[in-house]
């Protein structure tokens, strides 16, 4: 496996652009340059663009009849905070709805620089408050809503859960792949895989500081940096995806180590020879395999969740 790792990592590590060096919109046409047709079209049966309370989405409804309300998968893309979009998420999209059963719904929330911390959370909740209101309209179990986002969109999912807590919502889980969770550049894994794996630090900061507009964090700080939430109990249960040769694998493993310190059940799937956004690469078996991980790890939130309630 480790020759299929480092051809593709010598891939993505000669050809993604130096974000860094550009502007936000820069960026975003450099990486969106880079994007691929969706292979994956007929995984759902539907995907229809709306607006929630404001929030662009992508709602993604599975194959199969409904003979009991669906779970819902609110799901926010990485980039950075600065770039990808529900577009550039559609494939992964498309197979997390297949593959669980569950309503996806793609959060196409606002970037940085243009759009400060704490704006591209805030629409994240947004969106969970109304997917949990208007449950019944829409045939979904407002008990079997989970968060789930990669990378920036892990950030954002995890906030959401503490956001949901904070508003008296019970979600049943949170999925955080490889996520961004704080602005610490002196970790282990920034140390050691802080450039030639595809991910770097250099990229890091300028990330942080698109989104944050300098060095200091918004009050609370645990809107935007997680893992400075004074309490972490009584969060949903949580599935954490790290990378080993990511340098956000270390906070990635802390705020995991966090959660269950403070009696949340979590999963903690670590793939040590595998680089920050495998999850959302295609055919690539490492990632492949993952992905089947992933999936059964879902099915087992919803599986504890209460039983769903009928809409009728």
């Amino acid at each position: 496996m480790l020759d299929e790792v480092d051809q593709m990592l010598a891939v993505l590590d000669g050809g993604f652009p130096p974000v860094h060096e550009m502007t936000g919109a820069e960026a975003r046409a450099a990486v969106a340059a880079r994007r691929q047709p969706v292979a994956n079209i007929d995984d759902v049966r539907a995907a229809e663009d709306l607006v929630l309370d404001g929030v662009p989405v992508r709602r993604y409804l599975p194959h199969g009849t409904q003979e009991q309300p669906r779970p819902v998968v609110v799901f926010a893309h990485g980039g950075g905070f600065v770039f990808c979009d529900i577009e550039t998420h559609d494939g992964f999209c498309r197979m997390l709805a297949k593959h669980t059963g569950a309503v996806v719904v793609s959060v196409d929330y606002r970037l940085a620089p243009e759009h400060r911390a704490p704006a591209a959370a805030d629409d994240m909740s947004t969106v969970v408050e109304h997917v949990v209101a208007h449950a019944e309209a829409w045939g979904v179990d407002p008990a079997a809503v989970l968060v789930a986002g990669d990378s920036a969109g892990g950030n954002l999912a995890a906030v959401a859960a503490l956001r949901a807590r904070a508003a008296g919502i019970d979600l049943a889980g949170q999925v955080l792949l490889y996520p961004v969770i704080e602005p610490d550049f002196e970790t282990e894994s920034y140390r050691r895989f802080g450039t030639g794996h595809f991910n770097t630090r250099a990229a890091m900061e300028w990330y942080w500081e698109q989104y944050l507009g300098g060095a200091a964090l918004p009050e609370p700080a645990w809107q935007v940096a997680p893992l400075r939430a004074d309490d972490h109990g009584d969060l949903a249960p949580a599935v954490v995806v790290t990378a080993g040769r990511d340098p956000l694998s270390s906070e990635g493993e802390r705020y995991a180590a966090t959660l269950r310190s403070a009696g949340v059940p979590v999963r903690h799937r670590h793939y040590p020879d595998l680089f920050h956004g495998f999850a959302t690469i295609g055919p690539f078996a490492p990632a492949a395999s993952a992905r089947s991980l992933l999936w059964r790890d879902i099915a087992a939130l919803l599986a504890t969740a209460p039983t769903p309630r009928s809409t009728s």
